[in-house]
């Protein structure tokens, strides 16, 4: 049975043990492995484990809060026009959408891989929703992510040209394992525009990864672009490492409208 004086020393030792602890968790900027390791002391004497579990428990969470923090970082930093996630995208609105496909594309290895993936549909089908739900996950991934819609691309890379730095912004974006390019057709380029969206393009084949949406057919994309022969390469380039999905049916925002369809989404639009 423990004296009392030995029981004043465990408790002298446990103290100094916590302000150490306390001391080295400032100096290596990690303050939650303070807090796990008091929370999980008791835990871990009752269940008797080694101190290497002990150890691995305690840095655990400090790794996880720190990956949940800095998926939280790259989120804000993206740009997305709201938070959508992938698991509240409306599969049954998209029957022909396979789940293993958009599991898979969850995972971010096509942005590992440096490949794209097109979303082509008329409004209203999910498409931003979707690219979201998984820029998301690319963040979570520890992938960096930039999001706009294609004219705010254009005006980014017209003010970059404007002054110069065209090719350091281009470098630059390469760094950034996802971009996503939101409604491509909407507005249509001039050609100094779509000469630099092209080159936005060129400058990611092959390096890093492309998500892109567009309510049309990659038939009609030469109308978009002024020129079919830059609409051509360009395509040529997205395509080639890339997944395209098809995204039907009429607009989930006008369900319960009591509208059918929209211009857009007539037959002509679709997507090939």
């Amino acid at each position: 049975m423990p004296t009392k004086k030995s029981s004043a020393a465990a408790t002298s030792a446990s103290v100094e043990s916590v302000k150490q602890i306390e001391y080295l968790s400032r100096a290596l900027k990690a303050p939650r492995i303070r807090e796990a390791a008091t929370r999980l002391a008791d835990q871990a004497r009752e269940a008797s484990w080694t101190h290497e579990e002990y150890l691995a428990a305690v840095l655990s969470r400090e790794v996880s809060a720190r990956d949940a923090a800095g998926a939280e970082h790259r989120i804000r930093a993206a740009g997305f026009p709201g938070r959508k996630s992938l698991e509240d995208f409306n599969l049954e609105h998209q029957p022909a959408l396979k789940r293993d496909v958009v599991a898979h594309l969850a995972t971010a290895t096509f942005i590992d891989a440096a490949q794209n993936l097109v979303l082509l549909g008329p409004p209203g089908t999910g498409k931003t929703h979707l690219a979201i739900g998984l820029g998301i996950k690319a963040a979570h991934a520890g992938h960096r992510v930039l999001f706009a819609t294609a004219t705010d691309w254009v005006t980014r890379l017209q003010e970059a040209h404007a002054t110069g730095r065209l090719g350091n912004e281009l470098a630059r974006l390469r760094r950034y394992g996802l971009i996503i390019v939101d409604e491509v057709g909407y507005i249509p380029f001039e050609q100094d525009a779509a000469n630099l969206f092209f080159q936005l393009v060129s400058s990611r084949y092959e390096h890093a990864s492309l998500i892109l949406t567009s309510n049309l057919p990659f038939a009609r994309w030469g109308d978009v672009f002024g020129d079919q022969v830059v609409a051509a390469a360009m395509i040529d380039r997205i395509v080639h490492h890339a997944d395209v999905l098809t995204l039907k049916g009429s607009s989930y925002r006008l369900k319960d409208t009591g509208i059918a369809t929209l211009p857009s989404a007539r037959a002509e639009n679709t997507a090939q």
